[in-house]
């Protein structure tokens, strides 16, 4: 009786300091959250990662090859798409890193809250999206051009067997991820500027005015492309979701509180699941959530919009500056067209691009293997096995990602290992993604949360737009596809 006249009186108060309403727990399936106050706030030095993760890991399918394809063949005139994915995802970003900023918890749990089904529906769009080895398969393709030959196929499952390793023995997994990640970062940044400095023509930078003066949509590449390249104009589907995880690890907000992602093998993990908490929105804790909003919202800026608009921008600019009017290929060989046009005029500078570009896309695949391991070991804890002492968060996590490389390597076995097909598969269904969760978020942010602390106002009207956004271009996409192979 003790027990539940504590259990009663918590839950008034968690009811209280939400406005009054239950806090949703999946009609009775998930864990109740329990009353907190806010840790401090940390300074900006101490918490730059996360953005730099998401925009890294971005710097692959979007940066290296979609976008560059598109300026290639249709010129720089879509740039300004790149700009508003950018723009999308920072919001997209930081209602989900509201959430977790407040509760501890993941978007992804968030929504289980809601409607536990959609753990799965988000489970099987993120398995659909990446189950496809594109980003290894085209490291391992650019690495050929830099070596001057080998079997894409065979590196590339073999590079999938080392993030293997990695991703099992890291003992605090997010921080191998932050440093493999920040060194990506540097290595694209002194390619882009020597690219700057020796590569980019005259032409390039008038192409660049153009996407300015005479914007445009290159609907004869496919709307399926067009879907791609704005989902992936930075992170795009699934990996904006495990936002929430990454600024967890790194202890944003309320994540402080939350037990971290640690290897099963090196280190000792913890079985219970990753359920959070609600803060009493007194005066205390609201002059500290302003100040963690403040400071997450500048990481994002300064990271990953920063690096996202620059990295596109300039790595489009080059592309345009070899390859347009020269009929590049509709393949991601045009990297290796792009390549052979620089070391023809400088070289050596293609090598040096295409060494740069392998290991870009290297890092993008390990980045998208943690956090499929991330997405669905934390969903399925919570919501399906949040009683199992055995399968703790860390040992889902490594079956998950192992189970991924053994589905990629099939698939490349089985003979599909054209690299820009691959990434258009998956960048189409992360921009369905995103039509999905964009409205989700919305409804998340307004049921759960402080009133103080919800989203409204203008931020609300974005959200909104975002959704409508992505909903429009899903349905083109679709009706493209239709369009396409049955008539």
């Amino acid at each position: 009786m003790t027990h539940d006249s504590s259990t009663s009186t918590e839950t008034a108060t968690v009811e209280t300091a939400i406005g009054g309403r239950a806090f949703p727990d999946a009609r009775g399936r998930l864990p109740g959250v329990t009353l907190r106050d806010l840790p401090e706030p940390l300074p900006l030095r101490r918490l730059l990662g996360p953005g730099v993760v998401g925009a890294a890991i971005g710097l692959a399918s979007g940066e290296f090859i979609l976008w560059p394809y598109i300026s290639a063949h249709a010129g720089m005139v879509f740039l300004w798409g790149a700009f508003v994915g950018v723009i999308f995802q920072f919001f997209i970003n930081m209602e989900i890193e509201r959430y977790t900023l407040a509760t501890g918890e993941t978007a992804l749990t968030g929504f289980s809250r809601l409607w536990r089904p959609w753990t799965l529906v988000f489970v099987l769009l993120a398995v659909a999206s990446n189950m496809w080895p594109g980003w290894a398969t085209s490291s391992a393709t650019v690495f050929t051009y830099a070596v001057g030959g080998g079997e894409p196929k065979w590196i590339a499952i073999g590079e999938l067997v080392v993030i293997g390793v990695i991703l099992t023995v890291a003992p605090f997994i997010y921080r191998w991820v932050e440093r493999i990640e920040f060194v990506k970062v540097g290595a694209v940044v002194v390619l882009i500027g020597i690219a700057l400095a020796i590569a980019v023509t005259a032409d390039g930078y008038r192409g660049l005015g153009d996407s300015v003066t005479d914007p445009g949509l290159p609907t004869d590449l496919g709307f399926a492309l067009i879907l791609g390249a704005l989902a992936y104009a930075g992170a795009g589907g699934g990996q904006n979701l495990v936002q929430s995880n990454w600024i967890r690890d790194k202890g944003f907000g309320m994540g402080a509180r939350m037990p971290k992602l640690v290897s099963p093998v090196t280190q000792e993990p913890v079985a219970q699941p990753s359920t959070g908490y609600v803060f009493p929105p007194d005066q205390g804790n609201l002059a500290r959530w302003r100040a963690w909003w403040k400071v997450a919202n500048t990481e994002q800026l300064v990271s990953f919009v920063l690096i996202t608009l620059v990295t596109i921008t300039l790595t489009s600019l080059l592309a345009y500056s070899t390859m347009f009017g020269k009929n590049p290929p509709n393949d991601v060989s045009f990297l290796k067209l792009e390549g052979d046009t620089l070391n023809d005029r400088l070289g050596w500078f293609g090598t040096f691009f295409w060494v740069i570009g392998a290991y870009s896309l290297f890092a993008a695949a390990l980045g998208i293997l943690d956090y499929m391991g991330r997405l669905v070991s934390d969903s399925i804890k919570v919501s399906y096995l949040p009683g199992s002492g055995w399968w703790t968060e860390a040992k889902l996590y490594v079956a998950v990602v192992w189970a991924h490389i053994i589905v990629g390597s099939a698939i490349l076995l089985g003979g599909f290992d054209q690299p820009l097909a691959l990434l258009v598969i998956s960048a189409s269904v992360a921009g369905v993604m995103m039509f999905i969760y964009s409205g989700l978020l919305i409804k998340l942010n307004r049921r759960t949360l402080p009133r103080a602390v919800q989203i409204g106002g203008w931020r609300l009207g974005v959200m909104g737009l975002v959704f409508l956004f992505f909903a429009v271009f899903s349905v083109l996409t679709v009706i493209d596809q239709i369009r396409e192979n049955f008539f």
